[in-house]
């Protein structure tokens, strides 16, 4: 959400008025502009045609709840996985109230409804506060792009959260572990790589198999290894169950010192505009997932 999101609004204005009228006429022109190929919403084959429908006609009452960092906690809780997440230091709505001098000297600071509104420090004696707080009001009034049809976020009202500060076993990077789960069944992974400050995801299967020359919106780098946690097993089927309730959705996870984090849970990557290459492979996810008669 970053070019700026007040940018993208104005740029977007028609886009978003259209919506209002005609959330699928909307969809079709944008995805038709962005990925090159029209939408078919009558019989949707690929995996983006496949997110549009669900942004369309998938009104699962537990999304808003489980897109937003702070509430998702509840639900994982509910769903016995409390062990899984990062501890919570400070949650509140208002930047005045962040209690800087008793936080620690290393955290992770979130704005709940937005995958880049984030800030991770690492040495506490060097953070600007009044910083920390402007950018904090900025994205707490940041919304979502109405036209892109994910209605699902910002439903549940934004908040600050601080969390414990995470990093990879003996210095090594952190890694993302995202577990694409389909009708409840895990079937892909997208990994994040840094290497000399180039940022780079690659695809494997769910055996962590490299998929080599696909990506999904994101340079991929083949010359990076993966190694496959000792808890594999175990972190592939706490994904399949916590996406029991979602026809799609990507579980995220962390691991580090022995032990499985819980990251965030994700249903319209992209928003279903992230360009997939080949395009082979944009239908050969789309074959994985089964999508319900539509609701009239």
């Amino acid at each position: 959400m970053s070019m700026d999101n007040l940018t993208k609004n104005i740029i977007l204005t028609p886009f978003n008025l259209l919506y209002k009228f005609s959330p699928s006429l909307t969809l079709k022109m944008l995805f038709k502009m962005k990925l090159g190929y029209k939408l078919d919403l009558d019989n949707p084959k690929t995996y983006n045609a496949k997110l549009q429908w669900i942004k369309l006609y998938d009104h699962n009452p537990l999304m808003p709840i489980c897109c937003d960092k702070y509430t998702v906690r509840n639900y994982i809780e509910q769903r016995g996985y409390s062990n899984l997440l990062n501890r919570l230091i400070w949650a509140g709505f208002d930047p005045e109230d962040i209690p800087f001098d008793e936080l620690p000297d290393r955290f992770v600071l979130k704005v709940t409804h937005g995958s880049t509104f984030n800030i991770i420090c690492t040495d506490k004696t060097t953070l600007d506060r009044n910083d920390v707080k402007e950018k904090c009001r900025k994205w707490l009034k940041a919304k979502f792009l109405p036209c892109y049809g994910e209605w699902f976020y910002g439903i549940e009202k934004p908040r600050i959260i601080i969390e414990e500060f995470l990093e990879g076993d003996n210095g090594l990077p952190l890694f993302d572990y995202k577990i694409f789960c389909f009708n409840g069944v895990p079937k892909m992974v997208y990994v994040d790589t840094w290497k000399d400050g180039h940022h780079a995801i690659n695809a494997y299967d769910i055996d962590l198999n490299l998929l080599k020359g696909v990506e999904l919106g994101y340079p991929n780098d083949d010359t990076s290894t993966v190694n496959k946690p000792e808890c594999w097993e175990e972190m592939v089927k706490i994904a399949s169950d916590l996406s029991k309730d979602f026809l799609h959705v990507r579980v995220d996870f962390y691991y580090t010192h022995g032990k499985i984090i819980f990251g965030e849970l994700t249903f319209t990557k992209g928003a279903g505009f992230g360009k997939i290459k080949p395009i082979d492979f944009d239908y050969e996810i789309g074959s994985w997932l089964s999508l319900p008669a539509k609701n009239k």
